[in-house]
């Protein structure tokens, strides 16, 4: 049966009938062409007698007789069963000594023969019937092919064999629990079913892009040992109507037929925004493909062990009804992990790598801060690659180092060709950012100075915090400017005059200190004149997805306020980079110097040309309670929205 439904083996099929058609037909214009004349064996034996025509052979087929003539004429008589030619001949009056100068040839008796002509005779309706197969055949695969787009693409992988468990995932202990409860009752559903509980339809996987969602989802099945379907929220919907909720039940059918399952729907949000939000109005294909999903997660037929988890960036533009208890009962947050969770996930992505004793992956997670899973995973990769490249037996510390910059800045452009005074100006103007950072209470360490080249950036000022920090205070955030702005203040110093070095696109020095200041005063309320108010509220498109616009709920004058302590912030923290570097201006020459000469410089050596080291530099202050009155004068802030940190500082374009 699989042979028959073998596309080569068809085709095969195909040519040999062909060949067999052309081969009938080329003996059938043959025999055409060569018309036989019926003949009496009287006829036959009168010739012969009379010595007219010539005969160039005879050939004996059984009961009939052939006739070819020397002028390539064909006859065709018949003898009667019983007897040989000879004798009837003799019977007709032919001499014997004629009838050995004929050239007669009898040929042996075959029982293919009959079979033969039959199947000849029947080649036509055959070749007729083989014609309409194929055509029917044909039209069966393009149905099947258009029934085909209903069909779920979901991959299937059964739970025998798990190749990803709980231990493969790393720094997401309160979600591996989460789930852990899930995988308890696939395995053990009675412990459950007695005190009355019911299994959860659906869990929510949400976190931000790289922190493991998909790789918790493989590992909930592989602890579970139950088969596994996955597919992404894109492939539920293509250009024709219907497709998408008819994928829906075909995945949810399958899903049934082998509970208990898990489902993994990757990116929901592609299926699973508001409704009558989309662009197409109401009966967006989207929605109809969304409507499924909810008639078959809490509809009428949906007593069967199988649990759907969904995994989204986005979860603030899903549906509610999507999100409503019966649904997705539960929601896991996977968050950015922690230093702990960054060692424990380092840990993971090292297995089956050499690495050196120098490697400590403790000082690796302390220096990554922000970084997720994905990222981690990306910078043990990038330090492989690296060890290799220099054709090494195992991965050094500096290799690990080196991965963290490529990841952050970018690999490095030696090439680039650059003059003098050019090196000269970035070289200060990254001292600047140094010295300003150092000196401030608030700044992150400065852990490496260079003026190579990497990505976008001529140079660049690497500051990681010691720890993982939560709410910035406005300390902190105003240091930070102060920081953005120290090498343009080096300029100015330094040359007396200022370049477009701090300037740029989105990711440039003054950029980022306009967000700074700006989300000081309108998001983050750390404005003594305005308040703890929020000015301008975000509007998005939920099928966008994007902030396109911000309302303006405020009025002119207030307008013009927000700008003035926009200004007075930026111009604080200038005058501030200003006089920290004319105090510190031979502090700012030795690291510049030195920068020229060695064009990167590390953490220990800044501490020493700053004459600090590691063990005697101050820490940075705690905040500490303090007094209603001084509380005023220093808000933190009381939300989770934090404004992004200051990790490089660009130089000269």
């Amino acid at each position: 049966m699989n042979s028959v439904n073998n596309p080569r083996f068809r085709n095969l099929f195909v040519w040999i009938l062909i060949a067999v058609a052309l081969l009938v037909i080329f003996f059938g214009v043959r025999n055409n062409n060569q018309t036989a004349t019926e003949l009496k064996l009287s006829e036959l034996a009168a010739q012969i007698r009379n010595g007219t025509p010539r005969i160039s052979s005879i050939e004996v087929f059984g009961d009939e007789v052939r006739i070819v003539y020397s002028n390539q004429l064909l006859a065709i008589t018949r003898k009667e069963t019983g007897s040989s030619l000879v004798e009837q001949l003799k019977a007709l009056g032919v001499e014997q000594g004629e009838i050995e100068k004929l050239p007669i040839e009898i040929a042996p008796p075959s029982d293919w023969t009959p079979l033969f002509q039959i199947i000849m005779s029947l080649l036509p309706l055959i070749l007729i019937a083989a014609f309409f197969y194929f055509m029917l055949r044909q039209a069966q695969g393009s149905n099947n092919q258009a029934i085909a787009f209903g069909k779920s693409r979901a991959r299937m992988f059964a739970g025998d064999h798990p190749t990803v468990t709980f231990g493969d995932v790393a720094g997401a202990d309160e979600a591996k629990e989460e789930l852990g409860e899930i995988v308890e009752f696939l395995k053990e559903p009675e412990k459950f079913i007695q005190l009355g509980a019911r299994i959860p339809k659906g869990v929510l996987l949400v976190g931000s892009p790289g922190t493991g969602k998909t790789l918790l989802a493989k590992a909930v099945a592989g602890e579970a040992g139950v088969p596994f379907f996955s597919i992404s929220g894109s492939e539920f919907v293509e250009m024709f109507v219907g497709v998408g909720a008819s994928r829906v039940r075909d995945l949810f059918e399958q899903a049934k037929r082998t509970s208990p399952c898990i489902i993994f729907v990757d990116e929901i949000d592609a299926v699973g925004r508001h409704r009558g939000a989309g662009l197409g109005g109401s009966h967006d294909e989207r929605e109809q493909t969304l409507n499924q999903i909810l008639v078959e997660m809490d509809g009428f037929d949906t007593d069967t062990n199988v649990i759907v988890v969904a995994a989204t960036n986005r979860p603030d533009i899903l549906d509610p009804a999507l999100m409503r208890p019966g649904r997705f009962d539960r929601r896991v947050v996977l968050d950015r992990p922690d230093v702990k969770g960054r060692e424990a996930i380092l840990k993971v992505h090292t297995r089956g790598k050499p690495l050196s004793a120098d490697v400590d992956l403790n000082i690796l997670s302390k220096t990554t801060p922000g970084f997720v899973g994905a990222d981690l995973e990306n910078l043990m990769n990038e330090a492989a690659i690296l060890a290799a490249r220099k054709n090494k037996k195992s991965i050094s510390m500096r290799d690990c180092e080196e991965a963290i910059y490529r990841v952050i800045l970018g690999p490095e452009r030696k090439s680039r060709v650059i003059t003098d005074e050019q090196r000269r100006l970035v070289a200060y103007h990254e001292a600047g950012h140094a010295v300003v950072g150092h000196m401030l209470p608030n700044c992150d360490p400065i852990r490496k100075i260079t003026i190579v080249p990497r990505g976008m950036s001529g140079g660049s000022v690497l500051s990681v915090p010691e720890d993982d920090l939560g709410p910035e205070t406005r300390s902190r955030i105003k240091d930070a400017i102060a920081q953005a702005l120290g090498g343009r203040a080096a300029e100015e110093v330094v040359f007396g005059e200022i370049t477009t070095g701090a300037g740029g696109g989105n990711g440039s020095d003054l950029s980022t200190v306009t967000r700074y200041a700006r989300a000081m005063v309108t998001r983050f309320g750390m404005s003594d004149v305005l308040g703890p108010m929020i000015f301008g509220q975000k509007e998005e498109m939920i099928f966008l997805g994007r902030e396109i616009a911000e309302q303006r709920d405020y009025s002119e004058k207030v307008a013009q306020i927000i700008d003035e302590e926009v200004k007075k912030i930026v111009d604080e923290a200038y005058q501030r980079a200003l006089d920290i570097l004319r105090d510190n201006r031979d502090k700012l020459e030795l690291v510049a110097k030195r920068l020229l000469e060695a064009e990167t410089v590390e953490y220990e050596e800044f501490l020493q040309l700053m004459g600090e080291t590691s063990t005697t530099r101050r820490k940075r202050p705690e905040i500490t309670p303090k007094s209603h009155a001084q509380r005023e004068n220093n808000p933190t802030t009381g939300g989770n929205e934090v404004p992004p940190k200051l990790g490089t500082a660009a130089s000269p374009a």
